[in-house]
């Protein structure tokens, strides 16, 4: 126990924290900026590490993940990865299961951390599938531990301590309060996390959930066309998301997010497709607000897991994308927090 405890502790130093980047770009000749957390600074890159440790963690501490015992869960990547990293780094067993047309990037990162990878085809229910399995696997396995992202409240309670508090704690660094946050939905948990503690703060505060326009599963409750932004729009609402506590929801073109994480990678900022629908969508936040307001959202990932994906080929441009209007200058200043600044106990050997 003392072990894993020590284990934990470094864990948890390797997780969060993340810069927050202040993005200077024009948008139709106008200038503007956007804030975005970097969250590929994370222990595997990605944002889902804040998720998973937070769950495992709590498991550990209440003995439903009992030491040792095997850990299964259902993914379209990111999530397999953090649990497979952080849960073999814990000494457990992990297996994953997640539907077959995922990036190929994705199935090998998991096995790299010697996780199993369980890929599920269309004709086995693809996503809702992968859960099914997931359950089913739990049920004949000896003290198995699903941790349920799209039902874990742990997985909302994991951004609503972290995520929401450095955004607030770095912004008012600057002297600024946040007026809107945008992300993208796949477990839910990152917006309405954040949620949870930005309308704490200030109820007025806009916090809009993001979708693909070409698989709107948010506006229609049900999978409906298909879409390339891995890692979002898993075919369902997840039992977390509580769009009646959201504001409204924003859609992006697969091709436009493409386009963007493309036009984001040539100023050096590599990003993953739901990065790049991300800030298509925080800039639309702010069209609704005014061209000053300070709007945030998330990187969540790099691009590295995307190689083999659309992101590397030539995107065909249409009339309504955002993307072609839209020029960087550059990252005008990138804003660090740590835990004293989150408690408001800032000092000038922080570091921040």
């Amino acid at each position: 126990m003392t072990d894993m405890t020590s284990s934990l502790r470094t864990l948890t130093r390797l997780v969060g924290f993340t810069p927050l980047l202040a993005l200077d770009i024009l948008y139709k000749g106008e200038p503007r900026r956007i804030y975005a957390k970097a969250e590929s600074f994370n222990f595997t890159g990605s944002i889902k590490d804040r998720m998973a440790l937070h769950i495992l963690r709590r498991a550990h501490a209440s003995g439903m993940l009992k030491p040792g015992a095997p850990i299964g869960e259902a993914t379209s990547g990111n999530t397999g990865i953090s649990f497979s990293a952080l849960g073999r780094a814990l000494g457990h067993p992990v297996i994953i299961f997640m539907p077959d047309w995922m990036s190929q990037e994705r199935k090998d990162l998991i096995r790299s951390f010697g996780a199993e990878v369980r890929l599920v085809s269309a004709a086995e229910g693809g996503f809702l599938g992968s859960i099914k399995l997931s359950e089913e696997w739990a049920a004949q396995t000896s003290d198995a531990f699903l941790p349920r992202q799209f039902a874990n409240d742990a997985n909302v309670e994991a951004h609503a301590t972290t995520t929401g508090p450095e955004i607030w704690a770095q912004l008012g660094s600057q002297g600024l309060r946040p007026q809107a946050f945008v992300a993208g939905v796949g477990t839910g948990g990152t917006v309405m996390g954040v949620s949870r503690f930005l309308k704490s703060m200030n109820p007025g505060i806009k916090v809009h959930p993001v979708e693909p326009a070409n698989s709107p599963t948010l506006h229609t409750g049900h999978k409906v066309g298909k879409h390339r932004i891995q890692g979002i729009s898993d075919e369902f609402i997840p039992a977390i998301v509580q769009l009646d506590q959201l504001d409204e929801i924003l859609s992006v073109d697969d091709g436009d997010a493409i386009l963007m994480a493309q036009k984001l990678a040539s100023r050096g900022l590599g990003v993953g497709i739901s990065s790049g629908a991300n800030f298509l969508a925080a800039l639309q936040a702010q069209d609704r607000l005014g061209r000053d307001a300070v709007v945030v959202t998330v990187f969540s990932d790099s691009n590295k897991k995307y190689l083999s994906t659309d992101l590397m080929k030539e995107e065909p441009i249409k009339a309504d994308f955002l993307t072609p209007q839209i020029e960087i200058i550059g990252i005008g200043h990138s804003i660090r927090v740590c835990e004293l600044c989150i408690q408001g106990k800032h000092t000038s050997e922080c570091g921040c």
